[in-house]
């Protein structure tokens, strides 16, 4: 009988400290978080460092009165964006079905795979978590079901290296016994104000008549109850348009409301992207920030240079304004992402004349180089640590 479970979230674990840690194995184990010292917020912490009651987006000089021996990690521009592709690379071996939802996480559908049941199935997504650890140093944690929902909730009750199958047909056993703060959508005000109302489980949902959940969670508690019992009909949804824009996005693991440091992570996306434009020999004319707010709203503001560029220095200055004109709203943000389009290829012909175009391509050169050296390091995992920074000051 061919497998029934073929839906797989992947959840990769305190996702830019394993990304340091793959160079530095002599940290796990330690109390460690990615973040700056001065001015800074925990961006990633440790499991060990989070028993201590480390977690993001602390601010870093609390996080080291409350855990003084925190070991902390700086932010390493670009690393994090190629060991997530090659992540996701690995994950394409196994199935060409697979749906990057952020940097550290996404689904795969294993359906059209011909797995002659859910054991043979399982056996293959065990051995993707192996490979990812052994080739990678990342540990993930897996959740496999029959769709994409309970998968996700699956992926992130045991974490790290967690690994849960929801056999088809079990949703709504799974489910049921979990704190209802486990269904996605509900943020931790929200988990406290449905406990005051006397539904603390997801199985507190079935419990309660209709009209009582109308006046709970307003029109959409049909959705809420469809949630509680584990249906989704949601496909993986493969994004083949690379070629027409190129765009990164972070969920954050709580969220952030410092603009600084919104706009450090924004830059860094920069950082991650312009050498890919410039790998396929192309070059982008307009950048669009998102930003996505806690209840899921979201609103975007983009802008377009006079000139396409394949240049990080360009796009730099954009990243504030834009950012001060997405962000209307003060309120903390929980996912902000940086897109791309307008791509073209370059011309064959510059002004030999023009004194930027001749900036230009010394930026160029040491741009090529740069990513020379980068994919270089990134080749090996012993290395990953070494990548070559650039600043984002505007100067050079």
């Amino acid at each position: 009988m061919p497998a029934t479970t073929t839906i797989v979230h992947l959840d990769a674990d305190a996702f830019f400290v394993s990304c340091e840690l793959a160079s530095k194995p002599e940290l796990r184990g330690t109390k460690c978080a990615v973040g700056g010292r001065e001015r800074g917020i925990i961006s990633s912490a440790s499991y060990e460092a989070r028993a201590c009651g480390v977690y993001t987006p602390m601010p870093t000089t609390r996080a080291l009165r409350v855990c003084p021996d925190l070991i902390l990690l700086p932010h390493t521009t670009g690393l994090y964006g190629i060991i997530s592709r090659k992540m996701f690379a690995l994950c394409e071996t196994l199935t060409p079905l697979v749906q990057r939802n952020s940097i550290d996480e996404g689904y795969l559908d294993l359906g059209p795979c011909g797995y002659s049941d859910d054991v043979q199935l399982e056996v293959a997504v065990r051995g993707l978590q192996r490979r990812i650890w052994d080739e990678l140093g990342i540990p993930v944690s897996m959740g496999i079901a029959r769709n994409k929902l309970v998968s996700q909730i699956a992926s992130k009750l045991r974490k790290p290296r967690g690994f849960v199958v929801v056999p088809s047909g079990t949703e709504t056993a799974f489910l049921a016994p979990l704190d209802i703060g486990k269904l996605p959508g509900i943020g931790a005000k929200t988990e406290a104000a449905l406990k005051e109302r006397g539904l603390a489980f997801i199985s507190d949902i079935a419990k309660r008549p209709e009209d009582d959940l109308a006046s709970i969670f307003g029109r959409d508690w049909r959705s809420v109850v469809s949630s509680a019992r584990g249906e989704d009909d949601r496909p993986v949804e493969v994004d083949h348009d690379d070629a027409k824009s190129y765009s990164q996005q972070e969920t954050f693991a709580a969220d952030i409301a410092d603009p600084a440091e919104i706009e450090r992570i924004a830059k860094g996306m920069i950082d991650e992207l312009m050498p890919q434009i410039r790998t396929d020999g192309k070059r982008a004319r307009t950048m669009t920030v998102k930003v996505r707010y806690g209840d899921f709203s979201q609103e975007s503001a983009g802008r377009s240079l006079a000139e396409a560029s394949d240049l990080e220095m360009p796009f730099y200055p954009l990243v504030a304004p834009l950012l001060r004109k997405a962000w209307t709203r003060r309120s903390a943000l929980r996912l902000v992402s940086v897109r791309f389009s307008g791509i073209e290829e370059p011309a064959r012909q510059l002004d030999l004349f023009s004194i930027e175009n001749e900036a230009d391509t010394k930026r160029r050169k040491l741009a090529s180089v740069l990513d020379l050296l980068n994919r270089t390091a990134s080749g090996a995992k012993v290395k990953y640590g070494h990548q070559i920074r650039r600043g984002t000051d505007g100067h050079e």
